[in-house]
């Protein structure tokens, strides 16, 4: 009777908690709700337009995040042979892609996703944390596995860029604490570029990079798609296509 009682106590209990996880998850992203949708609902109306017109390649990579993803015109040569997929939007944040991640990945169906973010720490009053970068990353990867559960997520170092190299160590220990979230989620792969945007004073490489400082020119894309396309190599090939 004892073990019946604790068998319906837990059964009572299982839904409790799932319901507890998927609220917390929610509430991560909710306050940067009103504040993403005032800047971005337009251009994730047009990924929505563009989604029912265009058909995606078969097995492709899906890459979203902020404008360096929008600005990478050469997406297609710099990662061939695979098959890509194009959803940049503006200096959009970590905050903003948590909010807006089902409308722009769920429409598709890809090999794997790539991410990058950059914009949340940039020396202005108004940066996140650290930790509150990576809480939100987890966010994003937990929307996705609710759709695509066994799906390869990649996601891209924050580049070094010369425009804010004074909040470098605090994007360096986010980095730092992106990778090992990376590791310890299920099919989830942290890209690591920083390495190669540095000369060998430790200073970003200003010659990879537009008059902004910020942004990549196409040598700076050159070898982003050099760094991407040898991860895709070393994982995809050990997941199924499927």
């Amino acid at each position: 009777m004892r073990m019946l009682s604790k068998i319906n106590f837990s059964q009572a209990l299982l839904p409790a908690l799932l319901i507890g996880f998927f609220l917390t998850s929610c509430s991560v992203s909710k306050k940067y709700t009103k504040e993403a949708t005032e800047k971005w609902e337009k251009e994730i109306a047009q990924f929505e337009k563009q989604d029912k017109t265009e058909k995606d390649p078969d097995n492709a990579i899906l890459f979203t995040g902020s404008s360096s993803i929008r600005l990478w015109t050469t997406l297609k040569e710099d990662v061939a042979p695979y098959p890509v997929v194009r959803r940049g939007f503006g200096g959009s944040k970590f905050s903003d892609l948590a909010v807006y991640t089902k409308r722009i990945v769920y429409p598709h169906q890809f090999r794997a996703l790539v991410i990058f973010e950059a914009n949340d720490i940039t020396g202005s009053k108004t940066d996140k944390t650290p930790a509150e970068v990576v809480k939100l990353f987890k966010d994003i990867v937990h929307q996705v596995r609710a759709k695509y559960p066994e799906k390869p997520i990649f996601l891209f170092e924050i580049t070094p860029t010369k425009s804010r190299w004074a909040v470098w160590p605090t994007v360096k220990q986010t980095n730092l604490l992106l990778k090992e979230a990376c590791a310890k989620m299920h099919n989830t792969y942290f890209i690591e570029t920083a390495a190669s945007y540095l000369n060998k004073d430790g200073e970003p490489r200003t010659e990879l990079f537009i008059k902004d400082l910020l942004h990549q020119n196409h040598d700076g894309y050159i070898i982003w798609g050099d760094l991407v396309r040898k991860k895709l190599d070393e994982v995809l090939p050990k997941v199924s296509k499927n």
